[in-house]
């Protein structure tokens, strides 16, 4: 039964042993309560939807499905639990994924267990935290149009004449920008890895750029695609 006098978490993290030392570290402050862990996206996500919790600590990288996959699957399924990724990397692209996908804070690894248990403070009281600064929403939606805005000048836009991507290549973009993987966008669309891969190298093409990073951002800009869209394609 949950404990509404406590801050009730679920740590997702597929290395035991830091899995252990954050559960460890949560357990040592009086208002805060582990209720689960997962070592996986799927058993992660499952014990979210069954036991909603106030706080997830996700691992951006997990087995399965991914931490920002889960993340748009909870603000997708309207559930209360508010998401914390953690990352082995301090990457501007992955927070502006992140927060676009509906991640209340961002943290890198290297945490110390104390900024950790403040963000879970600040995060459980609806705020949002980014390098060590809280935000509120009216503040983060601030922070992520000046971030878009801001990468958009490190990218040059497509020469022209501009080409218009098949709606097939839409689908491709919308699931790249997602974060998901060739392989994974295959399975979800019923393609050969092979016919994804000619698809991508397309798109980068007509739209002038070099990476998957690169075609995100613009077509976040653009308003092409939302991380946090419901998921309407099925496999053709």
């Amino acid at each position: 039964m949950k404990d509404f006098d406590k801050i009730s978490i679920i740590v997702i993290d597929d290395h035991p042993i830091f899995r252990q030392g954050v559960v460890d570290s949560f357990s040592l402050e009086e208002e805060f309560i582990v209720i689960d862990q997962a070592s996986d996206g799927e058993a992660g996500l499952s014990l979210v939807q069954k036991l909603k919790p106030d706080v997830a600590v996700i691992d951006v990288n997990l087995p399965g499905i991914n931490g920002q996959q889960i993340t748009r699957e909870i603000v997708d399924q309207k559930l209360p639990t508010r998401v914390i990724l953690l990352t082995a990397y301090d990457d501007v692209d992955q927070k502006i994924q992140a927060i676009s996908a509906g991640a209340a804070a961002y943290c890198t690894k290297d945490v110390i267990p104390e900024d950790l248990v403040e963000v879970i403070r600040s995060v459980a009281q609806g705020k949002y935290v980014l390098d060590g600064r809280e935000y509120d929403g009216k503040q983060i939606n601030q922070w992520l149009r000046m971030k878009i805005d801001g990468a958009k000048r490190l990218f040059s836009d497509p020469g022209e004449p501009y080409q218009p991507l098949s709606s097939r290549e839409m689908q491709i973009l919308k699931y790249l920008t997602q974060g998901n993987s060739n392989k994974e966008i295959a399975l979800i669309l019923g393609i050969s890895h092979q016919t994804v891969k000619n698809h991508v190298t397309s798109v980068f093409r007509k739209l002038g750029v070099d990476d998957r990073t690169q075609a995100a951002l613009y077509a976040l800009r653009q308003g092409w695609v939302r991380l946090n869209q419901p998921d309407t394609d099925s496999q053709e």
